[in-house]
């Protein structure tokens, strides 16, 4: 007898996008994480999203392997972002990133990451490291001779990563003020910041052009040098080397002042953390990795994606040519990957944080981010081993309508 045909293979049903939630971004007390992403990842960790400014509506990922997931799969582009006027926490579209490492894919991305990449090793660090010490040591002599009470940032957190990155690109010492102001300009998100940070872009961009002429009349070995050898080559663009060290100068600059003082404040409200980094200061890199993890590094999302075929994540479907931003602040305190997220832990051997990042785009500076949070809290504890915060917890006044979060102000005593 013939054989009943098969059934027919029914389609698997497409989910049901869920409903575009408005997503203000507000300025949030101290390190608390935003309660927005604390909601979503529980109750939605793949879902849509509205920013203040910009056309349309974005996916917004939140949980630990899904972000893990969509920042090294291919099909999701941060080339495609350019030019498009994507609904984002800044005024200011992406349409002028046209070089650099943040805005490309492989296998251009590879090409510049690989010069990058000559300067970030191990071997940089290590002759880095006793100048960025001596620069830590010269900003606590001068804040130890003004005396008690004193502001960490004024004295310490602002000025020290601008020198360490000075240090590193080879830019001149009478110079820093000047990059400092510029690296806020460029990561302020305020609708009255558009106007201000096309100035800043503007006046980076001439002032490491300069940089990487004189470079070139007289190499060195610093990240400038690097950058003017590989143009000089032919291997990257001026505009590349510009792009590259543009990037560098603010994540090495802003984005470190404000990460090690939140850093400094989540050990200055844990006493018995800090006690014990005293007594036990073989356990400082463990604990700084752990920092990282903790404190809550931007406000809201950072770079967004856009999908160039429709791939599922986390059981939705996000389709071809529609935004995606990853929430690596809410990734970081995913309980299904970190036990006790909300927690300070010393001794976490749970999964690797992804402050940095994950996949082709993770911060190539990361190495010495770790080195200069080592350095700074290191010298602090040795110089005021009796640090203790100045003022209230709750009196500590941070940034406001930042991308970066941190204090704006530190008052410590001894």
């Amino acid at each position: 007898m013939p054989l009943d045909p098969a059934p027919a293979a029914t389609p698997s049903p497409v989910p049901t996008p869920p409903p575009v939630r408005f997503w203000p971004v507000d300025d949030l007390p101290a390190l608390d994480p935003d309660p927005f992403l604390d909601e979503v990842l529980r109750e939605e960790p793949v879902t849509r999203i509205r920013l203040p400014h910009g056309e349309g509506h974005a996916w917004l990922v939140t949980r630990y392997e899904d972000v893990r997931f969509v920042t090294s799969d291919p099909r999701f582009s941060r080339e495609e972002v350019v030019g498009r006027d994507v609904t984002s926490m800044r005024p200011e579209p992406v349409a002028s990133q046209t070089a650099g490492l943040q805005y490309i894919d492989p296998p251009r991305h590879n090409r510049l990451r690989r010069v990058v990449a000559r300067a970030f090793t191990g071997r940089a660090m290590q002759r880095l490291r006793p100048m960025a010490e001596r620069r830590a040591a010269e900003l606590l002599d001068t804040m130890e001779a003004a005396g008690p009470p004193a502001d960490l940032m004024e004295h310490l957190h602002g000025p020290f990563p601008i020198a360490v990155i000075r240090d590193f690109l080879g830019v001149d010492e009478k110079d820093w003020h000047r990059w400092a102001a510029t690296g806020e300009a460029l990561l302020s998100a305020g609708a009255d910041s558009e106007q201000r940070a096309r100035q800043a872009a503007r006046d980076t961009r001439a002032r490491i052009a300069e940089l990487l002429r004189s470079r070139r009349e007289k190499p060195r070995e610093d990240l400038a040098g690097v950058l003017a050898q590989a143009t000089g080559a032919g291997e990257i663009t001026d505009d590349e080397a510009i792009s590259l060290a543009t990037a560098i100068q603010v994540s090495g600059g802003h984005a470190v002042r404000n990460n090690s003082g939140s850093m400094m404040y989540a050990l200055l409200t844990h006493p018995k953390h800090l006690d014990r980094l005293r007594r036990e200061p073989e356990l400082l890199p463990k604990a700084v990795d752990e920092l990282f993890r903790y404190v809550p590094h931007r406000n809201g999302v950072g770079i967004p994606r856009v999908a160039v075929q429709d791939v599922e994540v986390g059981g939705q479907l996000i389709r071809a040519g529609e935004v995606v931003y990853n929430a690596y602040v809410s990734a970081n305190r995913d309980p299904a990957v970190f036990a006790d997220p909300d927690d300070l832990d010393f001794d976490r051997t749970d999964g690797p944080h992804l402050a940095f990042g994950h996949g082709p785009h993770h911060c190539m500076a990361a190495i010495m981010a770790r080195m200069e949070a080592e350095v700074l809290i290191a010298s602090v504890l040795t110089r005021f081993p009796a640090i203790r915060l100045a003022v209230p917890p709750e009196q500590v006044e941070f940034q406001r309508q930042g991308l970066i979060r941190g204090p704006r102000t530190l008052p410590v005593t001894w």
